[in-house]
């Protein structure tokens, strides 16, 4: 089994310079105008270009947005050095929300990428 990840972002041109510079993974393939695959084979990342006010499923009452936003689903991204690529990121646009270092545990970052939606950041043991 393969897992894909697509992410939502109302400007391509940013979600690939924010994800792509955030995760090293290069532009992989343009399959559409709007599509963009980042990176190839077991990491790969698609960034789907919707725009803000646009319906996302079959309810007519509910819009996409882009301000920060909860959603019971999130990722994680399991990184080497999460104070480098936390600093990365924010350098990058996104919002720092929490920043955790326990004894014993890896450190982790609570963040928000520049379209809304938050994200972790991970360090391995």
């Amino acid at each position: 089994m393969r897992i894909g990840i697509s992410i939502d972002v109302p400007d391509l041109a940013a979600g690939i310079r924010f994800y792509g510079g955030l995760l090293d993974l290069p532009e992989g393939a343009r399959p559409l105008p709007h599509l963009c695959v980042l990176g190839g084979g077991a990491q790969s990342l698609l960034l789907i270009e919707r725009a803000e006010g646009t319906n996302p499923c079959r309810d007519p009452q509910i819009r996409r947005g882009y301000a920060r936003h909860w959603t019971p689903v999130h990722l994680d991204f399991h990184v080497a050095d999460v104070p480098a690529t936390r600093d990365r990121a924010r350098a990058l646009g996104a919002t720092l929300e929490a920043y955790h270092e326990v004894p014993g545990r890896p450190p982790a970052a609570f963040m928000a990428d520049p379209f809304g939606h938050g994200f972790c950041l991970i360090g391995s043991r």
